[in-house]
């Protein structure tokens, strides 16, 4: 299955023409594709005025360009799997008579995008049931600037049409930690201390700022595992379901009063699911 389907934006009748025979997979690479491309179109033609609002901090914010991308995504589900649930992080919201739901999010780390950085992408993901029971049967992440798909369907992962193999099980220590803590939660000390534990023994952590691109780059094999509390069900299925075609664990623990998701190969996991709680492994 080839996961690269890149293309400069396109008029949506164009795009249900292109697309309407599509299966669901094939269907979510181009959506993200789109999305993503329309997005990085958008700054490009003026980073100084593409419009920015506050959601919750200074770092939570969102652009003219999210809105843009999700009301794309959700237009062309509404014509090409009109009876698919939909949830999208800017809040697009349909109810499924499937049971599937295509969960959406348009612009993963729009801080970084609003201040002209390459790391941001456009994600989505299949969701079997309730998005919340986190089964994800299809996840696909595209990097506008790096021009990179990556997709997951039927338990397998490509990126760019290449097929991925299968994560080695390098220990916690031999491999870098993608994590996040944002500075609000520095304060509360059951938070930083399971955090701590769990990413004391890693050969290096790195804060990036977009979860997806992060899990897809970890299903790739470039980076080892990662954690954060609190995520969203539009930051963590679609990677998830990368991580879990490559045969990796993509699981979530509870710690220091909060939820962490975790993600790796099935070692490093089992080491930072052990620390978060309060045992080495």
């Amino acid at each position: 299955m080839n996961g690269c389907v890149t293309s400069a934006p396109i008029s949506t009748a164009a795009f249900i023409d292109a697309h309407r025979n599509d299966d669901d997979a094939q269907l979510a690479a181009a959506l993200v594709a789109h999305a993503g491309q329309l997005a990085l179109s958008m700054r490009d033609g003026g980073l100084d005025t593409l419009s920015t609002q506050r959601k919750t901090s200074v770092s939570d914010v969102v652009t003219e360009a999210d809105h843009a991308a999700e009301n794309f995504v959700a237009e062309m589900l509404d014509a090409l799997r009109p009876a698919d649930g939909v949830l999208g992080e800017e809040g697009h919201a349909r109810a499924s008579e499937t049971g599937r739901t295509w969960v959406i999010d348009p612009v993963d780390g729009t801080y970084n995008f609003a201040q002209g950085s390459d790391y941001f992408c456009s994600a989505l993901a299949v969701a079997e049931g309730d998005p919340a029971d986190g089964k994800a049967s299809i996840g696909a992440v595209h990097r506008p600037a790096t021009n990179t798909t990556w997709l997951a369907a039927n338990g397998q992962a490509w990126c760019d049409g290449e097929r991925l193999g299968v994560l080695g099980g390098a220990h916690l220590s031999e491999q870098a930690l993608v994590t996040y803590l944002h500075p609000t939660f520095m304060g509360d000390e059951a938070i930083v201390g399971a955090w701590m534990r769990a990413v004391k023994d890693a050969a290096t952590i790195r804060m990036m700022g977009a979860g997806s691109v992060d899990l897809a780059n970890i299903a790739t094999g470039r980076m080892g595992g990662w954690l954060q509390h609190s995520v969203p069900d539009w930051d963590w299925l679609p990677g998830k379901a990368l991580i879990e075609a490559v045969g990796g664990v993509a699981t979530k623990v509870d710690a220091g009063g909060v939820t962490w998701c975790v993600a790796g190969n099935p070692l490093l996991v089992e080491q930072v699911a052990s620390r978060l709680v309060g045992h080495a492994a």
